[in-house]
């Protein structure tokens, strides 16, 4: 457990709290998401990927304030950046919609936001983690693109290709984000590295889809996670960063 208490009166205890989800055809899995949402988010942002099944009157019916955001665009890349653009928190959390986090790992999450860090991401190759639905060449993928990821930018991160995430709006225009795939969760992270964001590390269980099929494809979108990592590595930027691993 990481002890050093660091506070910071922009994300306090009362900062409020938007958590996006991006969503496509996930009807039947957004009830078990939504019922456990926990009190300390003022406002979920489902972005919707044009579905075609049942999922936005599912989530209006489970839960009546959610609000609605239509991406432009495909990709889950899109989705993410609407949400974060129509965000009104000054704090943001990431979430998949498909079952495989769960929404009760938000107030970790939130309390390193409020103990100083700019950015938080899950990790489920920390002690307290783990994945009960990572498949084993989604397991070497994600290895070797975080060994390239710790060279190519002196970090010391445990995972990379995992969505649960929180950062401060503020940082928003920092991460500069572009990309429109998968490869967006590798984007957010070197870009928070490169700006010299307080990043840490927390433990997540990443759970087996509830229902459904992912729209995750691991080489193609493997490729596009290496590209995006080459593409940004630091050249004309100055790279100090610093990552701490709690638990």
């Amino acid at each position: 457990m990481y002890s050093e208490s660091i506070t910071n009166g922009e994300s306090g205890p009362s900062a409020t709290v938007s958590l996006v989800v991006p969503a496509l055809n996930e009807a039947r899995n957004i009830p078990w998401v939504f019922e456990q949402i926990p009190a300390c988010v003022d406002e979920v942002i489902l972005v919707d990927g044009d579905s075609s099944d049942a999922t936005v009157p599912m989530a209006r019916h489970c839960l009546p304030t959610v609000r609605f955001v239509r991406q432009e665009g495909p990709g889950k890349g899109s989705a993410l950046r609407a949400g974060f653009l129509a965000a009104a928190g000054e704090n943001v959390v990431m979430m998949d919609a498909d079952g495989s986090m769960s929404p009760a790992e938000i107030p970790h999450y939130l309390h390193f936001l409020q103990n100083g860090y700019d950015f938080v991401k899950g990790s489920r190759f920390v002690e307290g983690g783990g994945s009960l639905d990572i498949t084993p060449i989604r397991r070497m993928g994600n290895q070797v693109l975080l060994a390239a990821a710790n060279r190519l930018y002196h970090a010391s991160l445990t995972d990379l290709c995992y969505g649960f995430c929180a950062f401060r709006r503020s940082f928003l225009d920092q991460l500069d984000l572009h990309a429109t795939g998968f490869e967006i969760e590798a984007e957010m992270i070197v870009h928070a590295l490169r700006s010299g964001l307080r990043i840490a590390e927390v433990p997540s269980l990443e759970l087996p889809r509830r229902n459904g099929r992912s729209n995750l494809h691991a080489i193609s979108d493997g490729r596009r996670v290496l590209r995006t990592l080459l593409s940004e590595r630091p050249g004309a930027h100055s790279l100090t960063a610093s990552v701490r691993t709690a638990s």
